[in-house]
């Protein structure tokens, strides 16, 4: 069953909630600390050694290649290895990353998300201004080169034209159709209005769209929804949580044959795509 969203008064995305959020529990002892020490150092470790090694190959590498990224995409990729590998969190990918200009579309459970995609194919987030804030998250978006929009209608013909720039420069852009992060275990439907942008006679011809499924799945014996992270839940709780986990599990990214756009409508491509998701995710 697919829950409802819930606009909060004052803010102007929807945010998904499910009923009873799985408690996030805090280390309770020497040997959970010890984890949580162990992985969230050595995944600092890997992070800063990324953040001091990428952006200065990207000042050398805008030298020879303006926006494109045919360097530090690789290098964000084995980064995001690394980091995962840190945590302990197993994974694999199935299929192949898409070849000639398009975007990528995946569903949305966690901020693990930023790890688990980069590392399954070199993209770029577009993500809601505010994420450019968060604690920790913050240094994630800048090792990826986030791409951050307001949601504003008076700017959506001006972020089109960014949009459109930052495809022909051969750049991946990723964005989570749901327009939410659920707990992992459905998938809300996708929002048409988002797939707008890819009719754009901007964009280069031949343009596709390749649909991507992250399925997590938690350590053994652990509620289903462990990795799952929305609604209200703090950061710094569920990464410790995460951390400190005796034994972690794993997550499996499916990449799935690319959409081209030509003679779609928004509504008929995002429901291809939600399609496509939806049957790797076996929800």
């Amino acid at each position: 069953m697919t829950l409802p969203l819930r606009v909060d008064p004052g803010r102007a995305e929807a945010t998904w909630r499910d009923a009873v959020p799985p408690p996030s529990a805090p280390p309770a002892g020497l040997c959970d600390w010890l984890r949580v020490l162990r992985r969230g150092g050595g995944a600092v470790l890997v992070l800063l050694a990324g953040v001091f090694l990428i952006l200065p190959m990207r000042g050398v590498e805008r030298l020879f290649h303006g926006r494109r990224r045919p360097w530090t995409g690789r290098l964000v990729q084995m980064v995001c290895r690394l980091t995962l590998a840190s945590m302990g969190i197993r994974r694999s990918c199935r299929g192949k990353p898409m070849r000639g200009p398009g975007a990528v579309v995946a569903n949305h459970s966690s901020w693990l998300d930023i790890l688990v995609l980069n590392a399954a194919m070199p993209v770029f987030f577009v993500s809601k201004s505010e994420v450019a804030g968060w604690p920790g998250i913050n240094i994630l978006t800048r090792v990826t080169d986030t791409h951050f929009v307001v949601r504003d209608p008076r700017l959506a013909s001006a972020q089109a034209r960014e949009f459109a720039e930052r495809i022909q420069a051969g750049h991946r852009l990723l964005f989570f159709p749901e327009g939410t992060s659920t707990d992992g275990q459905r998938l809300l439907p996708f929002k048409p209005t988002l797939f707008q942008g890819f009719l754009d006679p901007a964009l280069p011809e031949g343009l596709a769209i390749q649909p991507v499924s992250a399925r997590y799945e938690a350590p053994r014996g652990a509620d289903p929804r462990f990795y799952g992270w929305w609604g209200d839940m703090d950061l710094g709780p569920h990464l410790l949580a995460v951390l400190a986990a005796k034994r972690q599990g794993r997550v499996t990214v499916v990449l799935h044959e690319p959409i081209p756009v030509a003679g779609l409508t928004r509504k008929t491509l995002a429901s291809a795509c939600e399609d496509a998701v939806r049957q790797g995710l076996a929800i």
